[in-house]
């Protein structure tokens, strides 16, 4: 069990990664920049992975520390512990770029 969650989060990122390299490179279409001094797209969409992460991670800590809510500092997935919100964080970033094609979609029709 563990095991099959472990492949279906990494099949996961790699779709959101994959997904945020072609969003990445639809919208470099038309710029004019040297090939020497662009960073590659596979680590621009890790970057922006990681960057979307840890901004949701700062926001969810500031509204759950506003409000006054307590959360259990770990929750255990079989022998996996992890924090709640920086779980959270990482699946809403992976999450993210699918939602984007999504409303684009629905802008288009």
């Amino acid at each position: 069990m563990f095991v099959l969650v472990v492949a279906l989060l990494a099949i996961l990122i790699i779709l959101s990664v994959r997904e945020r390299m072609h969003l990445a490179s639809v919208r470099n279409k038309g710029w004019d920049v040297s090939e020497v001094s662009m960073p590659s797209p596979l680590s621009q969409a890790l970057s922006g992975l990681v960057g979307t992460a840890g901004g949701i991670y700062l926001s969810l800590v500031l509204l759950f520390t506003f409000l006054g809510l307590q959360l259990p500092e770990r929750i255990y997935l079989g022998q996996v512990q992890v924090e709640p919100l920086a779980a959270l964080s990482i699946a809403l970033a992976i999450v993210q770029p699918f939602i984007l094609k999504l409303f684009q979609l629905k802008r288009r029709i």
